[in-house]
């Protein structure tokens, strides 16, 4: 998370500002935080999941939504835009202007340097107070490895980890299973040293 503005806004204040601002923020009680652009490989893997899960959901009840589309989590007051969201069932909304969803089912984050702690950590807190949540994947950007959280019927988390590109992902939430090797499709990784 970026730094924060000074000035402390109400959530309600927050939407009216964010709803006219020409560049995204997150929101967590009062604070304003600035989100940083996205490189290239960040980008082009959270293209390639939404088209796999958009082909493999085109005749389900389930939608898909890139990082424009803000999430509410309820319980912790926290607004943010993941890289990828999808909500099976209808879609609920913090409001009636139907731009912050509420409903999740999965969340994907695409991992950067400056990121993946806030995102394995309290980003993550902060998604599983959400009821619908029942899947969380991180995708690494610097080398193939993925980390699939699964909510299980006890409401634990169970972790899943890959690096293997001829692996497979399995979403029990969404019916659907995708190749590791498709995610990162087009998209050339640093060379390890």
């Amino acid at each position: 998370m970026s730094v924060a503005r000074s000035t402390f806004l109400t959530p309600e204040e927050y939407l009216e500002h964010e709803r006219k601002a020409e560049y995204k923020s997150e929101y967590l009680r009062g604070e304003v935080f600035a989100m940083a652009g996205a490189s290239p490989l960040h980008a082009l893997i959270i293209t390639n999941l939404v088209r796999e899960f958009s082909q493999a959901l085109r005749s389900r009840n389930c939608n898909v939504y890139s990082s424009d589309l803000r999430v509410r989590v309820r319980p912790t007051g926290l607004f943010t835009y993941p890289d990828v969201v999808v909500v099976c069932g209808a879609a609920e909304f913090a409001d009636d202007q139907d731009d912050t969803l509420t409903n999740p089912t999965l969340i994907v984050e695409v991992l950067s340097e400056s990121t993946q702690n806030y995102d394995r950590g309290q980003k993550f807190q902060h998604y599983r107070t959400l009821p619908s949540l029942r899947e969380y994947l991180t995708v690494g950007q610097d080398a193939v490895h993925i980390e699939q959280w699964t909510r299980q019927p006890d409401g634990r988390w169970l972790l899943t980890e890959s690096s293997d590109p001829a692996a497979e992902l399995v979403f029990d939430s969404i019916g659907v299973r995708i190749g590791i090797a498709t995610l990162y499709e087009k998209v050339e990784l640093p060379a390890v040293e």
